[in-house]
């Protein structure tokens, strides 16, 4: 057959003359262009698109035309393109059946030429003697399944094909390279499709004695050869398993395919066995005991295939057996009991046997008259058993299964009981409470009982179960169990819907709602409005959308609950408003009455929320502002100002979820203005004489919404200049992508959604029409250019992906060239990120360079050769001189150019390299890793031999530090050793390890790329290539341990490994494997000297082969290799030291050891190796006997990793707490999936319990090191879970003698284990046991075991008690009870340990519910009074933790409090550190009272405080003073409460600002001493306020403002700004001096680089801001924080209302401007200038603050006191003062900026000047004093007359915005408005 392209040119070549009417040639015409495009394209998107339109083209063409194609055989070569074009897509199977649609179309024309070209097709597959290749198969399988014609001509040819296949199984079968390669896979692919789908055809060769097929036989013998392990591949196994199965359906009646059912159980047999299908039978082998795969394929397959009358079919000669029940589910069962290897399997068949079981239940019921699942049957209880115990299983996806199953067996159960009127139903009922049972930690908890709640009524669940709200809300707060406790949340409210209609009938929807509000409205309030942020997010994503679907009318009773002025309201309000418009569509403006919020509207206070200083409360109102269900809908014109406003105020958030979902939502915003757009157009073309009214309406909507896009496309490029922050940049280019994505008709292969409009052109025309929408331009293309140097690589990435997927196709000239020249340049940049920059811009060069199409590959190679010659240029000079490539040709740069250009290139790798280039770049490659390797060995033999280790970092430094003095001309090589690297040795390390990492990756992702392009015989690089490749990988991993080369490197050798393990090739399969030979030999080997960081890269060598493996697929020969190196590992790490070991060399044991952590923390192997857990866990314990560290180092870091894989992900960190401890994993669960480890572990227990329990004479410590991490271990176990098997009671005993243990911290885990392993149940028995020990008073005992004791008696009681009453408190718990308080003298003084009377203290305080009053009385008095009698007393252990206790216990209750409090002064230091410990660590404030008290008394002993010597001391002390005076206490508060009472504050306060001012003690100090300060200084009296205080206050804030100063120091300045800032602003002798600096000193934290100042700073303008709009009413409410852009203008707004006509205003306003000196700029961007080979340079102190946007925010403040000229003589001063000072500045960077312009093309020296990072904003510097400058003269005309022309600066400034425009400088749109307005307001003026 010809080729695609020859058919399309004969087809061209003839045309069509033939063809009547021009629109048929015209459409025929476009679908051979279709065709034709879709072959060409590399997209699959693009070729199922192109082929769908192709169709409906062809269908448009009547048969008559068609017919007339058939003169000059047209007709002919169209169906022979078409079957082309199928063979072309042959891997697509979407795009072969739309391929096969139109060919059917053609059949309908001309039936037998489609069929006999198709049979022409296919029998060149068959008539040959070769043997079919994996192309043969693929077109075979794509025929079968995809082709209605050649399923046809199959039919016919279906003994050919099937010999064909026969013949070619029995070749693969005897060679490894096929049978566990794809050839073999796809063989029994088509075994399968020819059954499945030619049924009739094969079944007489099956069934028929007579017409049995030889060729059968041989392929059911293959296909059996291959379920019984001949082949590794695991699934080529299942397939053939499945491909058995459906042989067997072939049966022509059920009796005959029942016996070979039954016959092909005999699988799990030990013996051989003869397999019958009919008239075939073959010879089966054992299949083997741990052979789980094969036992998987049968069961697998049959359950898949087999119909009913199979399934149900008794066993031959019995009448009873049933295939499905007595033979599959035993096997089934034994799959779902092993290990975890094929856990996932085994639930899969599982369930599918469930599903059969109910397909088949009425036919089951026929035969045996009773229920399947009766009460007690082995059946029901078998079924349980298995799901209740893997519902926790550690194997990803098994859970899901088992829950499938769960709902299965309840299906199966409730048809059971109908059919049999079994109207009781038990097993609910028991299901229910086993449920209840479960701790509400347990997830399977949830998905049981959502499985469940069908056949309960809620009402019964929730009186059996009240607690399901409180559980509820639990799960909302923690991420692993959200998605679980919102489906059981989904279901319960369904349901209710449900029974409320069935129980009223005629119910309205607000009734329902009323309904489902009693019940679940103060759950869904209290969830939406708490401060856990994780709790509202999952309530406002997850339970709220489907409330509002389920009850639509359940938004009145929300909303009517909610009040937006209290905190957390407008949240809710926010949520349930968005939720309700994205549910309903209508409006959510007329919703929102006037109940909750008198006259305030919902757009206000939707405002109110846009304002808001919370993230969240943001993205709430955002979403309410965009989403809309109706993409028509298009915005308001209102909403569209809103909106405006909002981006604007948004663009520098920090958050980078809160941008993400700021695209989003706008992306929803835009998609409503385009639609609604189109929707006008669309109209207006429609009624072009319609209504003059309306159309004009129509207008100016479209209006509005162009207007709206046309903003946004221009605000992005305004803020993309370098000079502004990360955040804002990410911001513009987000947004500006959501723009280009939804209004221009670019059409992304990559997405399935989100495409243009068909009729997207009509509006973009438009568009055009009114002058807008010009998105490509080339400044616009300049600005994106500059981005590709941004500092950050997203921003890069992100301006390039813009560049490519919208811009034009290619760049100007001078663009080219100009970005040709300064990839160049940066090419050869030392700084990695200079050098991936240039590689960027390298990739977007050849994308845009191409030559038109037809010709577009004639670029790359001549780019790729390119890079090559430069490559080895600098090869080349590293080789001559290391010294100048690091500093000028480092290598890496040009390594990441290839990188890009290969692999990301728009086309396969064959097209543009060559062998003989692929040849040269891995000989590059080879020689530049020797040599830079060398240079870390100092020694180039030393590198190429295999027997020397990796040089130690000391060697590396060693051989660096001798280069440089080399390089130097001599010196003195041993001087002075330096803690810091010097310059040079920081160049030659980074080119070494980047180089080095750039080559893994390189070579990794190169060699995954050829192998999977490369065809048959085709391939780039052969098998030696390939071993020179990996010997490259062998020697970065193995001979350097620098982590970021290995790191790097892994990164490809992973993809290196994958790649071959998939090839079809043996030889190249083999290659991972002997460099997994070669790597384990290594760490048997002895190792050199120098301890190695963790191995080295050896166990990522291992890991990376390894996990290659799995990712492949590799199946069942993957893991035997994987076993294998498990199993060598252990034997390594257990072999006993050698006598004469050494600490200073790296031993076998430990690297062993090292690597199986990497391979248990690798993500590649999680399941896989959990089955070699339990050996890897007793190898690690037993190896912290080791007398080696490096050993017990290595085994404890490997068991730690062990345990987090065994347990998986534990619950959240914000679930502390005793009953809140441990994983996801019950001790059953986890017992039941490793079974070995509970002897060993309990072993290891007993044998430490038995050391204890020994007698000895003498005072020695007994440890045992693996004694404490098994502690930790069972600790992590899910406590409260009930132990049916009892599994755990061996542990008890052992861990109740651990409580004696003389380790404190063997106790306190020894507590938490106790409590994980006894289940409920037992609580009581425990509880009782270790109460009846409690000694009496002078009872002889043990201080440790008493202390072990009450440490267990605190968990147990903790726990049990949390899910009862004082009320219904069980007996064996009282009696428990009675005997802690009959033992009140454990408190006392009485028991000499402090640490005893602690833990007493703490079971009493957890108890303080359930215990008697008098009890708690008496034992707070006594403690009290101990605590008072304390005096100064010796260092005794445990001492301050009792105190701690003793002050937590009695402070828990304010009479007792306040005794303690008052008796502070005469306290210890001790107890008076416990105390201010207590109120810092967040004491039980809330109580006014006993606030009051505690302030009283800190504020009385603050001098004596600050005398303490301690620093520690002194922070805790002011902490918490600062604590009670700010905990829900307003300024007012404090100023009524301060008085002459406390005359020594004036005295403390001017010692804290003295020791502020001095700079004494450390930042933490400081920070408090200033918050502290501030607090004295609002409580002074207006009267007692000194002025000197207040003027050294300001002081001390104006230097802790700056960003140099510590984080916490800022943070306390914008704290102390909050406390004090607004009292003393408030005061009438505050000067407007000292209002002026709080206000500068608040503009400047504004700025600061931490998000936490930022916020408090606009705090302190929030409470301004109230001040200013309650002045008068005399009371203050609750404050509502602004967010930090917000901010800004509103203290600008006070700082102008300050001083209307002084000066100090205009000069703070003056020092916010950014600096113009353009010249200087100029001079440092200009390549003439000095070019530093320096690595890295000095960062700003603060990288947040964007003095352009400054600028832009000033400029109309400043204009605002330009225009008061007139109103003071101070002004006027500053004004003519400053413009005489700027004026000839302002004129000399007009001047030089016109002189910096580009002529007509992009020059490299602008282009660099256009990535300086002060251009931007020296420019908005020089128009903000430009156009201050215009506006005075236009105020007065005298100011500048003498200075300057106005006229000629106005005319100057016009026409430099201009020009900047033009070349690609995009200034800040008010910048440039507030500079236009003043330009005309002078030019008026003039």
């Amino acid at each position: 057959m010809l080729s695609f392209e020859d058919l399309m040119t004969r087809l061209n070549i003839s045309g069509s003359e033939n063809v009547e009417g021009t629109d048929v040639s015209q459409t025929l015409r476009l679908f051979m262009d279709k065709l034709s495009e879709s072959y060409r394209s590399p997209a699959k998107r693009c070729k199922e698109r192109c082929l769908e339109e192709a169709n409906q083209l062809l269908r448009q063409l009547p048969n008559e035309s068609l017919r007339g194609l058939e003169e000059n055989h047209h007709l002919l070569l169209l169906v022979r393109l078409l079957l082309s074009m199928q063979l072309h897509t042959v891997s697509i199977s979407t795009a072969c059946r739309k391929a096969d649609q139109m060919l059917q179309r053609l059949a309908e024309v001309n039936h037998q030429l489609v069929y006999d070209e198709t049979r022409h097709c296919l029998q060149s597959i068959i008539q040959t003697e070769q043997l079919l290749c994996h192309e043969d198969l693929q077109r075979a399988c794509m025929f079968l399944e995809d082709s209605a014609v050649g399923r046809k001509v199959w039919r016919e040819h279906h003994v050919s094909l099937l010999s064909k296949v026969s013949e070619l199984l029995c070749v693969a079968l005897q060679q490894e390279a096929l049978r566990d390669g794809p050839l073999c896979y796809t063989a029994v692919k088509v075994c399968l499709q020819t059954f499945q789908l030619l049924s009739s055809e094969v079944a007489p060769l099956v069934w028929d004695e007579e017409s049995s097929s030889a060729v059968l036989q041989e392929i059911l013998q293959a296909l059996m050869d291959i379920v019984l392990g001949q082949c590794c591949n695991r699934d080529t196994c299942f397939l053939a398993g499945t491909a058995v199965s459906m042989l067997i359906n072939t049966a022509p009646e059920g009796g005959a395919g029942g016996t070979a059912a039954w016959s092909l159980l005999q699988v799990s047999q030990s013996e051989p066995w003869l397999l019958s299908v009919g008239a075939l039978q073959v010879q089966c082998g054992a299949a083997g005991a741990e052979d789980r795969a094969t036992r998987l394929a049968v069961s697998r397959g049959l359950l898949t295939c087999c119909p009913p009358r199979i399934l149900l079919s008794p066993r031959a000669g019995g009448t009873e057996s049933c295939l499905l029940l007595e033979g599959l589910f035993p096997l089934v069962c034994t799959l779902c009991e092993q290990k975890l290897g094929c856990h996932y399997f085994a639930f899969e068949v599982l369930t599918l046997w469930l599903k059969k079981v109910k397909e088949c239940l009425a036919e089951i019921w026929k035969s045996t008259t009773v229920p399947l699942l009766h009460e007690n049957s082995s059946l029901q209880q078998k079924l349980i058993q298995i799901i209740w115990t893997n519902a926790e299983s550690p194997v990803e996806g098994v859970s899901e299964l088992v829950r499938s199953a769960f709902s299965l067996l309840l299906e199966l159960y409730e048809m059971d009981s109908e059919q049999f009127g079994d109207t009781r139903k038990p097993l609910y009922s028991t299901l229910l409470q086993r449920i209840i049972e479960l701790p509400w930690e347990t997830k399977a908890k949830y998905q049981r009982l959502c499985g469940l709640l069908p056949y309960l009524s809620t009402d019964t669940v929730l009186s059996e179960y009240p607690g399901i709200p409180n559980h509820l809300l639990k799960c909302l707060s923690n991420n692993r169990l959200s998605p679980c406790g919102s489906e059981l949340y989904r279901c319960l409210i369904r349901q209710h819907r449900q029974e409320l209609c069935l129980q009223s009938p005629g119910s309205s929807e607000p009734e329902l709602a009323d309904g489902w509000a009693k019940r679940w409205r103060p759950f869904l309030q209290e969830a939406l409005t708490s401060d856990v942020t994780l709790l509202q997010n999952n309530t406002s994503s997850l339970v709220l959308p489907c409330t509002l679907q389920t009850f639509p009318f359940a938004v009145e009773p929300l909303l009517a609950s909610l009040q937006p002025s209290i905190p957390g309201h407008l949240y809710a309000w926010s949520c349930v408003m968005s939720s309700h418009r994205a549910t309903t569509g209508s409006s959510p403006w007329a919703l929102w009455g006037s109940s909750a919020l008198g006259t305030t509207s919902a757009l206000e206070t939707l405002q109110l929320a846009l304002g808001s200083a919370d993230d969240k409360v943001r993205l709430a109102a955002l979403n309410l502002l965009c989403c809309s269900p109706k993409t028509r809908e298009a915005p308001t014109a209102e909403e569209m100002s809103i909106m405006r406003t909002f981006v604007a105020q948004n663009l520098n958030c920090e958050s980078s979820p809160f941008r993400q979902h700021l695209q989003a939502a706008l992306w929803k915003f835009l998609v409503r203005i385009r639609d609604g757009c189109l929707a006008l157009v669309k109209g207006l073309k429609a009624s072009k004489k319609g209504d003059a009214a309306s159309r004009g309406q129509a207008q100016d909507a479209l209006e509005q919404g162009i207007g709206f896009i046309e903003w946004l496309g221009q605000l992005p490029y305004s803020y993309l200049a370098p000079g502004h922050s990360y955040q804002r940049k990410k911001t513009a280019l987000l947004l500006l992508s959501a723009v280009l994505e939804t209004c221009t008709d670019t059409w992304s292969p990559d997405k399935r959604k989100g495409q243009p409009p068909a009729n997207m052109g009509s509006l973009i025309s438009c568009a055009r029409q009114r002058g807008k929408w010009d998105f490509i331009c080339r400044n616009k293309q300049i600005a994106l250019i500059t981005c590709l140097e941004d500092s950050t690589n997203e921003i890069r990435e992100l301006s390039a992906s813009l560049l490519l997927r919208f811009f034009q196709p290619h760049f100007p000239d001078d663009v080219a060239a100009a970005l040709l020249q300064r990839s160049a340049q940066l090419l050869c940049s030392p700084r990695v990120q200079e050098a991936q920059m240039g590689a960027l811009m390298t990739k977007v060069l050849l994308h845009k360079s191409q030559n038109p199409p037809g010709s577009d590959l004639l670029q790359a190679p001549d780019t790729i050769q390119h890079l090559l010659e430069e490559l080895e240029e600098h090869y080349v000079t590293a080789r001559a001189d290391m010294m100048l490539a690091a500093k000028s040709k480092p290598i890496h740069g040009v390594l990441s150019a290839l990188r890009r250009c290969l692999l990301e290139a728009p086309c396969s790798v064959s097209d543009i390299l060559d062998r003989d280039m692929a040849i040269k770049l891995l000989n590059l490659l080879e020689d530049i890793s020797l040599l830079l390797l060398a240079v870390l060995y100092g020694d180039l033999d030393a590198c190429v031999s295999d027997m020397d280790a990796p040089p130690s970092f000391c060697d590396m430094g060693n051989a660096i530090r001798s280069l440089i003095v080399q390089a130097s001309g001599g010196g003195d090589e041993d001087g002075d050793e330096h803690v810091l690297l010097s310059e040079e040795h920081s160049l030659v390390l980074t080119c070494c390890w980047v180089s080095l990492k750039a080559i893994g990756i390189l070579l990794g992702c190169l060699v995954e790329r050829i192998l999977s392009e490369s065809k048959a015989g085709m391939c780039l690089l052969t098998k030696e290539d390939l071993t020179r490749a990996s010997k490259v990988f062998e020697n970065i991993l193995l001979k350097c341990r620098h982590w970021g080369a290995v790191e790097g490197a892994c990164v490809g050798f992973t993809k290196f490994c994958a790649a071959l393990l998939s090839s079809s090739d043996a030889e190249i399969r083999d290659i991972p494997a002997h460099m997994l030979t070669q790597g384990l030999n290594v760490v048997q080997s002895p190792r050199s000297t120098s301890v190695t960081r963790r191995a080295a890269g050896l166990p990522m060598l291992i890991l990376c082969v390894l996990s290659a493996g799995e990712a492949g697929k590799a199946g069942k020969g993957g893991k035997p290799l994987l076993a294998q190196s498990v199993e060598t590992l252990l034997d390594t790490a257990r072999r006993p030291l050698q006598d004469n070991w050494d600490q200073t060399v790296d031993l076998p044991q430990a690297c062993a050891v090292h690597i199986l952590q990497a391979l248990v923390r690798g993500s590649g192997l999680a399941a896989a190796v959990l089955q070699f857990a339990p050996s890897i866990a007793v190898l690690s314990l037993t190896l912290l006997n080791s007398p080696c560290w490096a050993m017990r180092n290595a085994a404890l870091q490997l068991f730690s990793s062990l345990c987090t894989r065994m347990l998986g992900q534990r619950t959240g960190a914000d679930e502390d707490g005793p009953s809140q401890q441990g994983g996801g994993m019950s001790p059953a669960a986890f017992f039941h999936h490793y079974p070995s480890l509970q002897p060993f572990l309990l072993g290891e227990l007993t044998g430490a319990a038995r050391c204890l329990q020994a007698p000895s004479q003498e005072a020695r410590l007994h440890l045992q090191p693996s004694l404490f991490p098994v502690l930790t271990l069972l600790a992590q176990l899910q406590p409260g879970v009930q132990d049916s098997a009892q599994v755990s009671s061996d542990f008890l005993p052992p861990l109740l003698h651990l409580s004696a243990s003389p380790i404190y911290s063997v106790r306190v885990v020894a507590s938490k284990a106790l409590l994980a392993l006894t289940p409920p149940s037992e609580y009581g028995r425990i509880l009782t046991e270790l109460t009846v020990g409690l000694p009496a008073p002078l009872e002889r005992c043990s201080h440790n075991r008493l202390h072990g004791q009450l440490l267990q008696i605190r968990a147990l009681l903790e726990r049990s008690l949390s899910s009862v009453s004082c009320s219904d408190t069980p007996a064996d718990l009282r009696v428990a009870l009675s005997r802690i308080e009959a033992q009140p003298w454990l408190a006392t003084e009485a028991q000499r340990c402090p640490l005893v009377r602690a833990a007493y203290l703490g079971v009493a305080d957890s108890l303080r519910g359930f215990c008697s009053e008098t009890f708690l009385m008496e034992l707070s008095e006594t403690v009290a009074r101990g605590l008072k009698g304390a005096a100064e007393e010796e260092l005794q252990i445990g001492l301050a933790s009792f105190y701690q206790q003793a002050v937590s216990f009695l402070c828990a209750d304010p009479r007792w409090a306040c005794q303690v409090w008052d008796h502070f002064p005469a306290a210890n230091v001790d107890l008076r550190l416990a105390l201010v410990t207590w109120v810092v660590e967040g004491g039980r404030l809330q109580q006014s009272s006993m606030r009051e008290v505690i302030r009283r008394v800190l504020q009385s002993n603050l001098k004596e405080a600050l005398s303490s010597h301690s620093v520690d001391y002194r922070s805790l002390y002011l902490a918490a003073l600062e604590a009670v005076m700010t905990v829900e206490d307003s300024a007012a508060t404090r100023l009524r409460s301060a008085g002459a009472e406390e005359p020594l504050l004036p005295e403390c306060l001017q010692l804290l600002l003295e020791e502020l001012q001095q700079q004494r003690g450390g930042s933490e100090y400081l920070s408090r001493a200033l918050c502290t300060a501030s607090l004295l200084l609002s409580l002074q009296p207006q009267s007692s306020l000194k002025a000197s205080a207040l003027q050294l206050w300001c002081d001390v804030l104006e230097c802790q403002r700056s960003p140099d100063a510590t984080e916490v120091l800022r943070m306390a300045c914008g704290r102390a700004l909050c406390v004090a800032g607004v009292p003393v602003m408030s005061l009438s002798q505050c000067s407007e001096a000292v209002a002026r600096r709080l206000i500068c000193t608040g503009l400047h934290l504004l700025q600061d680089q931490s998000l936490q100042v930022r916020a408090t700073a606009a705090t302190f303008a929030s409470l301004l801001l109230q001040r200013e709009q309650r002045r008068g009413e005399g009371q203050l409410g609750g404050v509502h924080v602004l967010q930090v852009n917000q901010a800004l203008p509103v203290l600008l707004d006070l700082l102008l209302h300050q001083g209307r006509d002084s000066g100090g205003t205009l000069e703070v306003l003056l020092s916010f401007l950014p600096p113009c000196d353009i010249s200087t700029v100029a001079r440092e961007a200009s390549p003439d200038s000095a070019a530093s080979a320096a690595l890295y340079e000095q960062d700003e102190a603060n990288v947040f603050a964007e003095p352009s946007v400054m600028a832009e925010q000033l400029l109309p403040y400043l204009l605002r006191t330009v225009d008061r000229y007139p109103e003071g003589p101070l002004l006027v001063a500053h004004l003519t003062a400053w413009a005489q000072e700027n004026v000839l500045l302002v004129l000399d960077g007009l001047a030089a900026c016109k002189e910096l312009m580009p002529a007509e093309t992009l020059s490299p020296a602008w282009l660099s000047l256009l990535v300086h990072p002060r251009l931007h904003s020296s420019l908005c510097g020089l128009l903000a004093r430009t156009a201050v400058l215009l506006r005075l003269a236009s105020r007065s005309r005298d100011a500048l007359q003498r200075l300057c022309d106005p006229s000629s600066l106005q005319t100057s400034s016009r026409e430099l915005c201009s020009l900047l425009v033009q070349n690609g400088v995009h200034l800040p749109p008010a910048l440039t408005a507030a500079a236009a307005a003043a330009a005309a307001d002078a030019q008026q003026t003039v």
